[in-house]
C-alpha cells in the first residue's frame, strides 16, 4: 500500500503548543519558542508513526474573506494572537521547510481549505491521506481515503477518526457535517446555528430529512420549536452552511519529500532549540 499524504493544521498545531507548552522554553533569541517545538513535535510522531509520503504544513487567513463578508461575527471572539505566538508563527515556515515539509498558505482563504483540497486531490490520484487537526470542521473530509487524526490535550498522539468515527461522535455521515454545524452551531466560529436546537436535536432531523435542504422543506411536520427556528432562520442557516462548507482551491499534487532530520537540527539548533536540534540529530 502506497505510503499516504499527511497535511497539518498549522495554525492549530502552533496554537495549541503555545498554550499547552511553558513559555518557559526559550530559544537564541531569547524568546519562547514553545509553540515552534510542540508544532514539530506533533508532527513527527505522526511522521513516525504513519511514514508519510511527504508533510504538507498549511496555513491561511486567520478568517476567510467571504466568510466574514458573509456574516461579520465569524471569528469575531477570537482573542487577538499574543505577541510571543506571532513572531514564532513568523519563524516556523523555514524550519518546517528545513524538516523537508512543504509549507503552503492562501491569501484569502483558511488552512482547512487548502487541507480539504488537497485531500480530495490526493484521492483523485488514488492516494490516502492523513489530516492533523483539533478542528471537527474537518469530519467532512473523513472516508474511505481520508483520515482525520483529532488532537485531544493531554493524550500523547491524536485519535484516528474515520467515516464510522464520525458516526459515533455526532450520530451522522461525514458529508453531512455542513448541515450539522448550521443546525447545532460551532461557538469556536462564532456560529449561533437554529435557535433550540442542541447537537441531539440536529443528529435527529438529519438522520430523518437528509440534509439542511429537506429539513427546511419538511419543517411544518417538525414541533414547533423546531419548526419555527427552521422557517424563521432559514436564510440565515443556509449561510452558516455555506460558511461552514469548505473551498476547493485549485492545487499540484505534492511530490514525495522525506522527513530531513538532519536539515532540521541544523535550523532547530540555529534557534536554540538544542533538545529537539538532539533528538533530530539522533533520528538522522
Amino acid at each position: 500500500m502506497s505510503a499516504p499524504l499527511l497535511l497539518c493544521d498549522t495554525p492549530g498545531l502552533l496554537y495549541r503548543a503555545f498554550f499547552a507548552l511553558p513559555d518557559s522554553i526559550k530559544g537564541a533569541e531569547g524568546r519562547p519558542v514553545n509553540a515552534l517545538v510542540g508544532s514539530v513535535n506533533m508532527t513527527l510522531w505522526c511522521v513516525e508513526k504513519y511514514q508519510p509520503r511527504a508533510v504538507v504544513m498549511c496555513f491561511g487567513q486567520e478568517s476567510a474573506d467571504y466568510r466574514v463578508e458573509a456574516y461579520p461575527d465569524y471569528h469575531a471572539a477570537r482573542p487577538e494572537m499574543p505577541e510571543d505566538l506571532a513572531w514564532q508563527r513568523e519563524r516556523a515556515p523555514a524550519l518546517y521547510e528545513a524538516l523537508g515539509w512543504t509549507v503552503l498558505g492562501h491569501e484569502s482563504l483558511e488552512a482547512d481549505d487548502l487541507m480539504g483540497s488537497f485531500a480530495a486531490l490526493e484521492t483523485q490520484h488514488g492516494g490516502k491521506t492523513l489530516i492533523l487537526t483539533a478542528d471537527r470542521d474537518m469530519f467532512q473530509c473523513a472516508d474511505e481515503h481520508v483520515t482525520i487524526l483529532l488532537q485531544k490535550a493531554r493524550q500523547q498522539g491524536p485519535d484516528e477518526v474515520g467515516p464510522e468515527q464520525v458516526k459515533e461522535i455526532y450520530g451522522i455521515e461525514p458529508a453531512q457535517v455542513p448541515d450539522f454545524i448550521a443546525l447545532r452551531g460551532d461557538p469556536s466560529d462564532g456560529l449561533p446555528g437554529a435557535k433550540g436546537i442542541g447537537a441531539k436535536t440536529a443528529a435527529d432531523i438529519l438522520q430523518r430529512k437528509g440534509d439542511l435542504e429537506h429539513a427546511i422543506l419538511g419543517a411544518i411536520r417538525e414541533k414547533p420549536t423546531v419548526r419555527r427556528a427552521l422557517i424563521e432562520q432559514a436564510a440565515e442557516l443556509r449561510m452558516f452552511r455555506d460558511i461552514a462548507t469548505l473551498r476547493t482551491v485549485p492545487l499540484e499534487r505534492p511530490e514525495d519529500r522525506p522527513t530531513d532530520y538532519a536539515g532540521g537540527a541544523r535550523k532547530a539548533e540555529a534557534l536554540g532549540m538544542k533538545r529537539l536540534a538532539e533528538r533530530l540529530a539522533a533520528a538522522a
